[in-house]
């Protein structure tokens, strides 16, 4: 009887094991189907991985959330991790600008953090007493602020807007674009504001700062995004029958009538009703038929944007905050990853027990995407002990980095006609990732919208039974 029932149940595979693949995955499973989830690397979590350096448990790199990304806090709800992770009450960010020569810098600390108080009066007395800005700045950003308010998401003319140049019309400089437009753009964009797509920019900033007091509050990994996104998943996948193959990297997709095979690089072929294709643009791109998508050319001109980890490990405590922003320098944010790392267990942590590992997120760095660390080190090192006085007489045990080429899309002007939707040409072929058409940026947001989109999608085409919607963008149940 069982065996009969099984072979009655819609079979599908899901290529990708990241976020995007880990939520489409789940979400097919829970609606009956039989699911086999193919990962071409050892580990699940795509972008947001974890990975072994001698003792030390390093992240690939900083990844955070945000109150408003309801899709991600619901997967974390899904996974059992909620509690592994740390969302701070209410926004506070301290933010350090440095000027003066290397020998006798000035340092100064602002912190913009949000009031108990509606929208946009949570952030006023924050930006009144920002240091980083004199009074006429802080006029300007306000009427950007304002300006950004009015913006319709809906209107397609803003995605071929440069959020530069926007910005400029309404009356922001180079002060207002580095200490506060850019400071949280670069960061959540993965590009500068003249290279950024209006449309996406207005959509972060009006979703992160301007639709809820508690929107902005920043979220993190408590413990190694190892432990969340794959331990965690793996385990969730699997107790809801879905059969994980790591180390499984699909070659070719043959489409058929009613079922499609997926051929992996040893030979192995599985054949499935629906496939949702959940990986990178250029591997999606490399199995997709022909014609699947509208304009499907156009996928090789989509650009992609990198992000640099720079890590260094002293044998002291040199900072007193888990994180902090940098201005005035080549330093973008920098996070302590003492606990996380669990560098105190180590050789290195017992030897020297105040022992401080910081980790450098340097979004949008191409010119210095393939420096060698020889030259990292020569760049960055001077920069902390800018601005880190107690970094300046301390010993560096470890420094390594860690790139990402192709951490994410290019928001340029013009990438909404890029993004393809869910759904294909192809009748239950699916397409999800954080490069898909999600409205968000290539955020662990995006990811997890796009499987719920790709998920919803194959069952509706179906008519099978899916959990109801709460209508959040939280975890459906």
């Amino acid at each position: 009887m069982t065996g009969r029932a099984d072979a009655a149940r819609p079979v599908a595979v899901v290529v990708g094991g990241g976020l995007a693949g880990i939520t489409a995955a789940l979400r097919l499973a829970e609606a009956g189907q039989r699911v086999t989830l193919l990962e071409g690397r050892p580990r699940l979590g795509g972008l947001a991985f974890s990975f072994r350096r001698g003792e030390l448990t390093v992240d690939n790199g900083q990844h955070v959330y945000l109150r408003c990304c309801t899709a991600y806090r619901g997967l974390l709800d899904r996974l059992g991790a909620t509690r592994l992770t740390y969302l701070q009450e209410r926004l506070d960010v301290p933010v350090l600008s440095v000027t003066g020569p290397a020998d006798a810098p000035v340092r100064t600390l602002g912190r913009l953090r949000r009031a108990g108080l509606p929208v946009p009066l949570h952030l006023a007395g924050s930006l009144a007493r920002y240091p980083h800005l004199g009074p006429a700045d802080r006029a300007r950003v306000v009427r950007g602020a304002l300006a950004l308010q009015r913006l319709d998401l809906a209107d397609p003319a803003l995605d071929g807007t440069s959020f530069g140049a926007w910005l400029r019309r309404q009356g922001q400089n180079e002060r207002t674009l580095a200490a506060l437009w850019d400071l949280v753009g670069v960061a959540t964009l993965n590009a500068y504001a003249d290279d950024v797509s209006l449309a996406l920019a207005a959509m972060v900033f009006k979703t992160g700062l301007l639709s809820d007091p508690g929107a902005s509050d920043i979220g993190v990994a408590a413990v190694p995004l190892g432990t969340i996104h794959h331990d965690r998943a793996l385990a969730e996948l699997e107790r809801a029958g879905v059969t994980v193959m790591l180390r499984a990297r699909a070659a070719e997709l043959k489409p058929g009538v009613q079922q499609h095979a997926v051929r992996l690089e040893g030979g192995e072929l599985l054949t499935a009703e629906t496939v949702v294709l959940a990986g990178a643009q250029d591997s999606t791109a490399a199995l997709l038929p022909p014609e699947a998508i509208p304009a499907q050319e156009r996928l090789a001109g989509f650009g992609t944007s990198p992000i640099l980890n720079v890590h260094v490990v002293y044998d002291r405590k040199v900072l007193r905050r888990p994180f902090f922003a940098a201005l005035g320098s080549p330093v973008q944010w920098v996070f302590d990853r003492t606990d996380h790392s669990g560098l105190a267990a180590t050789a290195l942590g017992r030897e020297h027990p105040g022992a401080q590992y910081l980790a450098l997120s340097q979004s949008a760095v191409r010119d210095e995407i393939d420096l060698p660390v020889a030259d990292l080190r020569e760049r960055y090192l001077p920069e902390l002990a800018r601005l880190l006085p107690a970094a300046a007489g301390a010993e560096v045990l470890d420094f390594f980095v860690t790139r990402e080429r192709t951490a994410t899309f290019d928001p340029a002007p013009g990438t909404a006609a890029l993004r393809p939707s869910a759904g294909t040409r192809v009748p239950g072929l699916l397409l999800a990732g954080s490069w898909t058409a999600t409205g968000w940026p290539a955020t662990m947001e995006g990811a997890v919208r796009s499987g719920h989109a790709a998920a919803d999608a194959a069952l509706a085409a179906v008519g099978a039974r899916r959990p109801v919607d709460r209508g959040d963008g939280r975890w459906p149940r």
